[in-house]
């Protein structure tokens, strides 16, 4: 996956509560093979309407979207993360998230920042107008005046995002070690490198 330092941008004032995994992306869309192309079944129930946020002309496309409190609850469906990085998301900031969706989030590359409603509220105030900026390494969102909010982020998490390690750009960073593990237990443990032996087979 991509890495990913700052965010920033216009975001989508959107606010709503409790917004589950079948509003983010509804169950007839899942039975995809691909991620590509989910982004179309985002928000659609609300897109229905004409008048919604996520096709606005002026917040189509943007990177960060901030939510209502327990977003992403319901189904574990990862197909929630793939179609808001198919509708250009790179980050959502609410007071709470799900912790199966923050997980699946995290491993498609997708930040997300808790922060205390009062500072949603004002963030979304601003983004009515103005953009915002998420940076990742300081662990701050900002706003052109001069807002400074900052927040927490596992360690663990905030290493990967920053440099793009997913489960198996982790494994493959690890590719020496495991190497050097494989010989020695070879050397170590010979019988369990024999090839081309059936079950049942006995050595003479």
């Amino acid at each position: 996956m991509d890495a990913l330092r700052a965010v920033e941008g216009r975001a989508i004032p959107f606010g709503q509560k409790n917004v589950d995994t079948d509003v983010i992306i509804p169950a007839k869309w899942l039975k995809t093979i691909t991620r590509e192309g989910l982004g179309k079944g985002a928000f659609e129930a609300l897109r229905a309407d004409p008048d919604n946020l996520f096709d606005s002309a002026e917040f189509k496309g943007s990177p960060i979207l901030i939510a209502g409190d327990n977003f992403g609850c319901g189904s574990s469906r990862e197909h929630a993360a793939w179609a808001l990085l198919d509708l250009g998301i790179k980050a959502v900031i609410a007071p709470s998230f799900s912790d199966i969706f923050s997980g699946n989030a995290f491993k498609n590359g997708i930040l997300t920042v808790v922060l205390p409603q009062e500072a949603v509220d004002r963030l979304i105030a601003v983004a009515r107008t103005d953009p915002i900026a998420i940076d990742l390494e300081h662990q701050t969102v900002t706003t052109p005046f001069q807002d400074r909010f900052t927040f927490e982020i596992d360690p663990f998490r905030k290493h990967c995002l920053l440099n793009g390690l997913d489960e198996v750009g982790l494994t493959m960073a690890r590719g020496a070690a495991i190497t050097t593990y494989e010989q020695q237990a070879a050397a170590a443990m010979p019988w369990l490198a024999r090839t081309g032996q059936t079950l049942g087979e006995h050595t003479a």
